[in-house]
């Protein structure tokens, strides 16, 4: 028995529980996932070994401290590196996105990043006279995670700042998620990001085919780097459980002192997906993140979600991918905006386009047109045809806390009518009248069978 006032210290371990970490719920519902001080500790090394930040870096974050990315890569990596950190709120970003590169450029900031959608934002927002006072030059590590990096994106940004000191090399595309900690894997400093030019139709197969030459049906990929220490990736098929051969996509499964024990009070997810096993080898435990992908020699390439992946006639699409091209297809729609899924009518799988329209168009909509356009590019990009076409106000789209778009949000709200509808269309207008109708009929239903248990 300790004596009184004698020391007793804190009664932990590196297993210890060290704060709940929630998932994004860009898929479903957020779950609370428990995170270890080993956890931390291991996925801190991993961001190091990564970014190679020393004491002399300085970083400037303006990633909300409730999102992982926001937490552990603005907050405690700095302070596992001994490294300043300018911390800005993440509306004052939102609301001028040059008030971050120009916070880089006034501290001479090594260090920052965020998902694709900010690089974006930068690109369409900040004018050539604003640019024209930017010094980038000390930036040696954009990374960019938590959402699909487009190599698009990376192209126009590097180009966009090239005036400005901004360098190609200076990108670092990673992947992680909150099971994980953070941080999957990631590129290294001062390495250009790698970009995978693949077969659309044959990835739309589970195909993993590089092109030679640019064609209509390539699609860049860009890789989201490789694993460090103990952390381990595998792609397997998810209905077999087996691995996959290194031409075909498959879910991706990791491994490692970073994944997270489980889900809080959650005991049935927590064995679904972080105690997965290889059903020919009894390899394990994996954690299933849901996401599918491949490697091309130890670099990750990103495809999509597994719940996300758009199945119509057998034929598997994924949803970003014709959201690029909706957004591409008219100035009206604003871009990172729009939701790309499927409703079933008459038994069949048909396809709903759900997009913000940019705040200056709204008063001279012509839908006509825009739908128009739409389905054109679909039909000639995807061999789709659009069932239905939903333009929403400007801030209406539903996405999580990191910027991902809430796809099963966006349908829910569509079925139910929920959407903060400009104009649409349909190409069956009593089905439109039909969704409109649906929600009130539910709503009844419920109300029903409360008075029945009433009763």
């Amino acid at each position: 028995m300790q004596k009184h006032g004698e020391d007793q210290g804190p009664n932990w371990n590196e297993n210890t529980l060290a704060f709940l970490q929630y998932t994004s719920g860009s898929t479903g519902t957020p779950k609370g996932v428990m995170v270890s001080h080993r956890n931390l500790w291991h996925n801190c090394a991993i961001i190091h070994q990564s970014f190679a930040d020393t004491p002399k870096s300085q970083g400037v974050s303006w990633l909300p401290p409730y999102h992982d990315m926001g937490l552990i890569g603005g907050v405690l990596q700095p302070l596992y590196v001994g490294a300043p950190m300018i911390l800005m709120p993440a509306l004052a970003f939102m609301q001028k996105p040059f008030r971050w590169l120009e916070a880089i450029s006034r501290y001479k900031v090594t260090t920052s990043g965020g998902p694709n959608f900010a690089y974006d934002l930068c690109i369409n927002k900040i004018t050539p006279e604003q640019r024209a006072s930017l010094d980038l030059s000390s930036w040696e590590v954009a990374f960019t995670g938590a959402e699909p990096v487009c190599a698009e994106t990376l192209e126009m940004f590097a180009r966009t700042f090239a005036d400005c000191g901004f360098q190609k090399e200076a990108f670092h595309p990673c992947y992680g998620m909150a099971e994980t900690t953070l941080m999957v894997s990631g590129s290294k400093r001062k390495v250009a990001p790698i970009i995978s030019q693949i077969d659309g139709a044959a990835l739309e197969r589970n195909q993993v085919k590089k092109m030679v030459r640019q064609q209509e049906s390539t699609r860049a990929i860009v890789g989201g780097g490789q694993t460090f220490l103990d952390l381990k990736i595998l792609i397997v098929d998810p209905e077999n459980l087996t691995a996959c051969p290194p031409e075909k996509v498959g879910e991706i499964w990791v491994s490692g002192a970073s994944v997270a024990p489980g889900y809080w009070n959650r005991p049935e997810e927590t064995e679904q997906a972080f105690h997965a096993y290889l059903a020919d080898t009894g390899e394990g435990p994996f954690l299933r993140t849901g996401d599918l992908g491949f490697l091309q020699e130890g670099e990750l390439f990103v495809t999509g979600r597994i719940k996300d992946v758009i199945i119509i006639r057998g034929q598997n699409h994924y949803p970003q991918d014709i959201e690029l091209t909706v957004e591409k297809s008219h100035p009206a729609l604003r871009p990172g905006f729009g939701a790309a899924f499927t409703v079933e009518i008459k038994g069949e799988e048909r396809l709903v386009i759900v997009q913000e329209v940019e705040r200056t168009y709204l008063r001279k909509l012509n839908v006509n047109e825009i739908v128009g356009t739409i389905r054109q590019a679909v039909a000639a990009e995807h061999a789709l045809q659009v069932y239905a076409a939903v333009l929403v106000k400007t801030g209406s789209i539903p996405k999580t806390s990191s910027g991902k778009i809430q796809r099963h949000a966006c349908r829910a709200g569509f079925i139910t009518g929920s959407l903060n509808v400009v104009e649409d269309w349909s190409e069956n207008p009593q089905g439109k009248t039909k969704f409109r109708h649906l929600e009130a009929e539910v709503n009844s239903l419920l109300h029903k069978l409360s008075i029945g248990k009433q009763v």
